[in-house]
């Protein structure tokens, strides 16, 4: 295990806090005064008791080198992850004032809960490694309930081209007097029908009515991709493999990673949650400074409660990361990881607003249903561009519209002045509705422009999160 006595910044641990009442709450415990006997040892633990409101103080400790991410236990009754008292303890040990000193070994209530995980991740490896009970009993079973399921997909397809055509016929209009009731009602069917994936593209379409002028042709668009959707799964036994497992994927059929691991040393890029009325989605972008391979990185957790998995922005682990099936698929599953994550000089390498234009598009021949693809820009200044925003490109004057949803984030001002007028390095996610970013890097004496493309481009500051 990695020597742990690089410290963390404390922009690194705030962004693992699940929301922002804790990273207020976190940041106000991040002081020596509410905290003692705390350490942390070689190994990746760091410990502590953090006085509270009772006679007794809360016992914290953290797992940095754990497989997954950082892992937390605290008494407290909070039901976040990490909790304030996870976060403040961790930006105690970021200061590196002496509060936290280094190589101790653990109490023993943090030594009895690190053998429990121990024991716990033992006993998933193992697991994981022979055939599974239901694979080996009955094989013709499991062969009959697949097929069953398609059958109920293709039914429910059936019906949502159906309702597809009568809303044409019938005119958009008739989308705006029908309100959100028809298409939740149809959604429920494709529930029903077990693709979710269809699902929540339907009640997706419920929304647009309301969502402002243009609204028929956002509209028009996404009944067009739904019907090519549900074309692509009609006729899934004529498209090439990759393609037919994008489809499968795209209408909720489930998938599992496949083919060998990759192991690299990933640089965590951004992180940043999705929410609705059911389900909290995580998104962790991870760049392999030596294969120069891009990855995400999905987790999910209950309506109001933050995914288990985060992962600090802006530094680098040791890992290995296994592949989803699907054309230009770029979601993995993390595997073991052989060290605690670190700083690192490294960045992906960047490139001009026309070629991450491209490169969007050629990722939308794969995966027609393609929201946004993840790229890097080199060398952009944020600028006004009438009512909104762009980055763009002083050298040619090339620029890229920030998404309106990215112009209403803090995130942009933290960008702005990050800049100050001069060229950084950004990534994110490059879209039909313009540029997100996601993290940035001040312009520094190690950087390389787009003309370079050399994967492990370096650069001297430290990664700036948007998020």
């Amino acid at each position: 295990m990695t020597q742990q006595g690089v410290r963390w910044t404390a922009d690194q641990v705030l962004a693992l806090a699940p929301d922002a009442p804790s990273r207020k709450a976190g940041s106000k415990l991040g002081v020596a005064d509410p905290w003692s006997e705390a350490g942390s040892s070689d190994e990746g633990t760091v410990w502590g008791l953090c006085k509270g409101s009772g006679s007794k103080p809360y016992q914290t400790v953290v797992d940095i080198a754990d497989s997954a991410g950082p892992a937390y236990k605290c008494s407290c009754p909070s039901r976040k992850f990490p909790c304030k008292h996870a976060l403040g303890l961790l930006l105690v040990w970021a200061g590196a004032d002496g509060t936290v000193p280094t190589g101790g070994e653990p109490p023993a209530w943090a030594e009895e809960w690190l053998a429990t995980r121990r024991k716990r991740a033992e006993t998933k490896r193992s697991s994981a490694t022979a055939p599974t009970a239901a694979a080996s009993a009955d094989p013709e079973a499991a062969r009959k309930r697949t097929e069953k399921r398609a059958e109920r997909i293709t039914a429910g397809v059936t019906e949502l081209e159906q309702r597809l055509s009568d809303l044409l016929r019938g005119g958009t209009a008739s989308a705006e007097q029908s309100g959100y009731g028809l298409w939740e009602e149809t959604a429920a069917r494709m529930v029903d029908a077990q693709a979710p994936g269809l699902a929540a593209r339907v009640r997706e379409l419920g929304a647009i009515p309301s969502s402002g002028s243009g609204w028929p042709v956002r509209l028009l668009e996404e009944c067009a991709l739904l019907h090519l959707l549900d074309r692509g799964w009609l006729h899934r036994d004529r498209l090439p493999a990759g393609l037919a497992a994008t489809v499968r994927s795209r209408v909720g059929l489930p998938s599992r990673p496949e083919g060998p691991p990759v192991r690299d040393r990933w640089l965590v890029l951004a992180q940043y949650d999705t929410a609705d009325s059911r389900l909290t989605t995580r998104r962790i972008w991870l760049y392999g400074t030596d294969s120069g391979r891009t990855a995400l990185l999905l987790s999910y957790g209950a309506a109001g409660r933050a995914p288990a998995l985060a992962l600090p922005v802006g530094l680098v682990l040791d890992a290995e990361v296994t592949g989803y099936p699907g054309a230009g698929q770029l979601r993995a599953d993390l595997g073991e990881q052989f060290t605690a994550p670190r700083p690192t000089t490294q960045r992906p390498p960047g490139v001009r607003p026309a070629e991450a234009a491209a490169r969007y598009g050629a990722a939308l021949k794969d995966d027609p249903w393609l929201e946004s693809w993840p790229v890097t820009l080199a060398e952009v200044i944020p600028t006004r561009a009438q009512d909104s925003w762009q980055l763009a490109d002083p050298r040619d004057g090339s620029a890229l519209p920030l998404a309106p949803s990215a112009v209403s984030r803090p995130g942009l001002w933290r960008l702005v002045a990050l800049s100050g007028g001069a060229p950084l390095t950004v990534f994110g996610e490059c879209g039909h509705q313009g540029f997100t970013p996601l993290a940035a890097w001040p312009k520094g004496s190690g950087d390389k422009g787009p003309e370079d493309q050399v994967s492990g481009e370096k650069d001297s500051g430290e990664t700036v999160s948007l998020c």
